[in-house]
């Protein structure tokens, strides 16, 4: 440990002895973890040790027994709230949050990771239930990403940069999920003594008898047939070793340590019977000293071959904002002082998208650039995102890169990719609630643009105000040939009847399955298309033309258009609605 000390350059004594209580904290509450980290280069380790420390304790004050749910969450949020507070002075009287937020300090780390981990933490101790795997993915994936992303932080910060590639994502969520099953089995006997089961419905409903026995801590064919089941799952879904491949050698040994460490934990879990029901399963301490000693050999032998860059502690670190009741600025005014109509919540659409076309055409009408034209055009999305929370949507879809814009000159197109860095880096978006997400192809992207939209989306994912799409490097023929493509995957792992494949289980394989059905399609400068925009989602969207290009517009008009959306039938296919009169509605706005 002391090696490790001097690595990390703690100084401080008494800093020293609150990394060392994180590490007992890990070591003794949760060994797989320990192992994990000392995978790690021996500068990391103290780091990977505060981080999990804090995950441990605000995850007990989640779990304890003591007290109603009401209580717990309190409990959490406290704890968060405090955590907050310090962060900016860089210390803390308690020794966990005070490693905690010197490693965020030392390392430059984004604190935001952690918020979002509270913020699911907050709500655990009202019960979980879900009705699919997808439900529950999303759920297991909120645990475990942020401490990841933190981890994936750290490695960049020593130069060794882990790039997660983006047409694989459905395999590093599905990875992902193969840890969080192992979990969930391995701490099966301590959540069935809460009174959870955190199972979805869509496994359990396949074997009947098995969720009542398991609430019965009763040991029937079905409850077996269950584990079984659900343990050659977690095993698909950790075994993918072509994940590594083009990987750094160093992390793909940890990632490859890690997966047989959990393996392993597979094989106890088969072997507990009975047992499981009862206790904690653990495998045998010569299978884990085996599996330990190899992943570290393989570990160290890649790190010491590995340069390391040890960046000096940096002297600030971002506030964190506290795990939940998030306050959040609000939306710029317009320079006009003008305000939004009053839109009744039944005739509001639901998701609002825009084809922002006419920069290029703004330009060459002022005698400008094109470039300029997409500066300008740059500067109405911030606009048209203050209109959106000015009036209450929450769902935006912009149209930024096609994958037709290939064909521009290359000036051009590295003009726009210039442009949306900076977008990211202006990093406004969350001061005000908004979500960042991303839809379109990588390939073709700069790495970095990718890896900077990766990370926003990451970062704002429990934002709640607003969901912001961009769409970059996007095309909805090429959007249904990518999910096409995912069915036939699910279908030949099994997942999936080829036969009895419906609408809802295309939507679910989308790469964005929780985007709602577009309601307006808006599309400015003129033009009379849909230009190969959302064809799924789009399916029953108002269509709205207006003719300004993009830059001559403003909130405005996006009101414009929401409120000539108010004032038609929306009928489906199906008989008229019974809505508020237009008369009404008139009289309202």
């Amino acid at each position: 440990m002391s090696a490790i000390r001097d690595h990390a350059a703690i100084d401080d004594p008494a800093l020293r002895a609150a990394y060392a209580t994180c590490r007992r904290l890990t070591k003794t509450n949760d060994p797989d973890i320990y192992a994990a980290v000392l995978l790690m280069p021996p500068p990391l380790r103290p780091a990977c040790w505060a981080m999990w420390g804090a995950v441990r304790v605000s995850d007990d004050l989640a779990d304890t027994v003591d007290g109603t749910p009401h209580d717990r969450t309190a409990r959490v949020r406290a704890w968060a709230c405090e955590l907050a507070a310090e962060l900016p002075a860089g210390t803390s009287t308690d020794p966990v949050r005070w490693a905690f937020i010197d490693a965020m300090h030392r390392w430059g780390l984004d604190p935001e990771e952690m918020a979002s981990y509270l913020a699911v933490v907050s709500a655990d101790p009202h019960g979980r239930h879900f009705s699919d795997w997808r439900e529950w993915s999303a759920w297991g994936q909120d645990n475990i990403f942020p401490w990841a992303g933190l981890s994936l932080t750290l490695l960049e910060r020593v130069g060794v940069p882990v790039p997660v590639r983006l047409e694989q994502r459905a395999d590093y969520g599905r990875l992902a999920d193969g840890f969080r099953l192992t979990d969930v089995l391995t701490d099966l006997a301590a959540d069935l003594a809460r009174g959870e089961l955190l199972l979805p419905d869509e496994v359990l409903g396949r074997f009947p008898d098995a969720a009542p026995a398991l609430r019965e801590r009763r040991w029937t064919q079905d409850t077996a047939a269950l584990i079984t089941h659900l343990s050659a799952l977690a095993r698909q879904w950790l075994h993918q070793p072509y994940l590594t491949r083009g990987m750094h050698p160093a992390p793909a040994a940890l990632l490859r340590g890690v997966t047989e460490g959990l393996i392993a934990q597979l094989d106890a879990i088969d072997a507990a019977g009975p047992a499981l029901l009862r206790r904690m399963p653990r495998p045998p301490v010569r299978v884990r000293w085996r599996v330990l000693a190899r992943a570290r050999t393989r570990a160290a032998l890649a790190w010491h071959l590995t340069p390391l860059t040890v960046p000096p502690a940096r002297p600030a670190t971002p506030s964190l904002t506290p795990a939940t009741d998030c306050p959040v600025l609000p939306p710029r005014p317009h320079p006009s002082g003008a305000k939004p109509p009053r839109i009744p919540p039944e005739r509001m659409p639901r998701h609002v998208a825009v084809i922002m076309d006419g920069n290029r055409r703004w330009a060459a009408a002022h005698g400008l650039p094109a470039t300029e034209g997409h500066r300008r055009g740059f500067a109405m999305i911030r606009e048209m995102v203050h209109g959106a929370l000015e009036i209450g949507l929450r769902n935006l879809t912009l149209y930024a890169f096609s994958t037709e814009n290939w064909k521009r000159d290359a000036d051009e197109i590295d003009y726009l990719f210039g442009s949306l860095r900076d977008e990211l880096r202006a990093d406004e978006r969350g001061q005000y609630g908004v979500r960042l997400r991303w839809s379109g192809r990588p390939e073709g992207l700069p790495a970095d643009l990718v890896d900077n939209l990766t990370r926003e989306e990451a970062r704002t994912r429990h934002h709640t105000k607003l969901t912001l799409t961009m769409c970059i490097n996007y095309g909805g023929r090429a959007e249904i040939v990518d999910t096409a493509a995912a069915l036939a995957r699910a279908a030949v792992a099994g997942d999936l009847d080829p036969g009895r494949i419906g609408e809802d289980d295309f939507a679910r394989h989308l790469p964005l399955p929780g985007m709602p059905d577009v309601d307006l399609l808006w599309r400015t400068s003129g033009e009379h298309r849909t230009s190969n925009f959302l064809p799924w989602q789009a399916t029953y969207a108002e269509l709205h033309f207006t003719a300004a290009h993009w830059p001559d517009t403003d909130r405005l008009d996006l009101w414009q258009a929401i409120s000539e959306y108010t004032r038609r039938e929306r009928r489906h296919g199906g008989a008229k609605v019974d809505r508020p009169s237009v008369k009404a509605l008139e009289q309202s706005l």
